[in-house]
C-alpha cells in the first residue's frame, strides 16, 4: 500500500437536508461549529416528500447561502426523496423499495426519467448560486439508469455507503462511513455496537466518513454519539473537510474502475 502524503481526515455529512428537518439539526450543528472550523456537507433535497419546495422557503435558503460563505458544501440529495414509482416487481425490489427504505427515489428511474431529475435539481442550485460538485442518491439506491445519466451531467461525484465515485466514469475512492439506524432502541443501541467496532477497524483509514440523518437528532443516545465521535476524531489529528476538498486532496481521488 501506498503511504498517502495526506493527513487523515473525518467527513461530516447531513442527510436529508430540507426545511422540514431543520429543527432537527439546528442544535447539533450549533454544537459542532461551538468546536471551531468544522465544515460540514449538507446532502439539499430540492422538494422533500413534495411539500418542502425550497422557491417557497427564503430563509431555509439564506442559512444554506450562509454555511456555504462559511466554508460549508452543498450536494444534490435526490429531488423529492420519495419512492412513487410503480409497486414492486420482484422480491428483491419489494425488499429494497418497502424493507430497506421507503425513500428510495432514484432505485428505479430509467435514464430519461433521472435525467430530468437530475437536470431540475441542478437548475435549481444555478438558480440560488450554489456550487455543486456532488450528488448523492436518497439511500445511497442509483438504477442503472440513474448512472447513465450522472455520466452526462457536469458533476464531480457520487457515492455509497463506503465509497465516493469520481465522475463521469465511476472511479471508485475508498471512503468508509459510519452511519445509523436509529428509529427504535434496539436499532440504536446496535448501531453503536457496529460503530464502535468499525472506528476501530478503521483507526488507519485515510478518511472516515459519518453519515448523519434527522431522526439520529431526535434521540439523546444517537445525537450524543455523533458529537462525542466529532469531538473524539479531530483530538486524533484528523482534519476535517467536505467532501468536495477532501477529493480535491492530491492522493485522494486515485480510485480503480468501477
Amino acid at each position: 500500500m501506498v503511504e498517502s502524503a495526506n493527513p487523515p481526515c473525518l467527513l461530516l455529512v447531513l442527510h436529508d437536508v430540507a426545511p422540514q428537518t431543520w429543527p432537527d439539526y439546528q442544535p447539533f450543528v450549533e454544537a459542532v461549529d461551538a468546536l471551531g472550523a468544522v465544515p460540514m456537507t449538507w446532502l439539499v433535497v430540492p422538494d422533500f416528500h413534495k411539500h418542502n419546495d425550497l422557491q417557497a422557503h427564503p430563509d431555509f435558503r439564506r442559512l444554506l447561502s450562509h454555511r456555504l460563505a462559511r466554508g460549508d458544501e452543498l450536494a444534490l440529495h435526490g429531488y423529492f426523496h420519495c419512492d412513487e414509482g410503480s409497486p414492486p416487481s420482484t422480491p428483491r425490489d419489494w425488499f429494497m423499495r418497502r424493507i430497506y427504505t421507503h425513500e428510495g427515489e432514484f432505485y428505479h428511474l430509467t435514464e430519461q426519467q433521472a435525467l430530468s431529475r437530475l437536470q431540475a435539481g441542478i437548475e435549481m442550485f444555478r438558480r440560488y448560486d450554489w456550487p455543486l460538485e456532488g450528488f448523492v442518491a436518497p439511500a445511497w439506491l442509483m438504477s442503472t439508469g440513474t448512472r447513465q445519466a450522472l455520466r452526462q451531467l457536469p458533476l464531480s461525484y457520487t457515492s455509497d455507503p463506503q465509497h465516493l465515485y469520481r465522475l463521469p466514469d465511476f472511479s471508485v475512492v475508498d471512503a468508509p462511513g459510519l452511519v445509523w439506524s436509529a428509529r427504535s432502541a434496539w436499532r440504536r443501541g446496535l448501531s453503536k455496537w457496529l460503530s464502535d467496532r468499525r472506528e476501530q477497524r478503521w483507526q488507519q483509514a485515510p478518511v472516515i466518513r459519518l453519515g448523519l440523518h434527522p431522526v439520529d437528532m431526535r434521540h439523546r443516545f444517537s445525537r450524543d454519539y455523533w458529537l462525542q465521535t466529532v469531538k473524539r476524531l479531530l483530538d486524533q489529528g484528523r482534519m476535517p473537510l467536505t467532501k468536495a476538498d477532501w477529493l480535491r486532496l492530491p492522493d485522494a481521488a486515485v480510485g480503480r474502475r468501477a
